[in-house]
């Protein structure tokens, strides 16, 4: 009797555990869960200093709110030629989705560097190859190694150095307001329901004022 006692109090707390980490079952993955709660409660996110391909240095809360545009942001090194150029083959899409729609004005693009190594000059040659609008699509690295590791964690980057001074890392596309809120997380493979999120936010948002 103890025995089923025991395993029944094992089984319950297994159950309700599962229940936290997937949001009510509703998400299969702790992972997705977490991009669930993100959409329904945007986090703050941590302030890091960021150093532009212009070589200014400002910081990340204040670049998106004096910008005041949805920015749709990912992370990348300019010396990554797998994941990275894959990202940017979508970017490129989505830049020249967000002309065409009229976009421009509430919406831009951002990648950030976790690299250390990547000066304003890299940046600038990784942009051009890129064809990067800079209107739309600005780049920039994080030179703080405890705020870079603090902006990774926040949102949900890992970054494992690799042989031959490379990087393995995951990848997504996060919409992250001008009040430095991570919004939403979206997998890369899907820059068109990518822009048509923003798109909603955005309408929304002018249609309310």
């Amino acid at each position: 009797m103890k025995l089923l006692l025991a395993v029944l109090v094992i089984a319950v707390l297994g159950i309700g555990a599962l229940w936290a980490q997937t949001d009510g079952f509703t998400a299969l993955t702790t992972e997705a869960a977490r991009r669930a709660d993100i959409a329904r409660h945007p986090r703050a996110l941590p302030d890091a200093a960021l150093l532009t391909r212009s070589g200014e240095r400002v910081s990340l809360a204040d670049d998106l709110r004096n910008d005041g545009r949805v920015a749709v942001v990912n992370f990348m090194y300019t010396r990554c030629f797998s994941i990275c150029l894959a990202m940017g083959g979508e970017f490129q899409q989505l830049q020249e989705a967000i002309r065409q729609r009229g976009l421009a004005d509430r919406v831009r693009i951002v990648s950030l560097s976790f690299d250390p190594a990547d000066t304003p000059g890299d940046l600038s040659r990784y942009a051009a190859r890129m064809r990067a609008d800079p209107g739309i699509w600005q780049f920039a690295a994080m030179a703080d190694a405890d705020q870079r590791r603090a902006l990774l964690d926040a949102f949900g980057i890992v970054v494992v150095p690799a042989p031959l001074g490379q990087y393995e890392h995951n990848a997504a596309y996060h919409v992250v307001t001008p009040e430095g809120r991570l919004a939403r997380i979206v997998d890369i493979g899907d820059a068109a329901g990518l822009l048509d999120d923003v798109s909603a936010r955005v309408t929304g948002e002018r249609a309310a004022r």
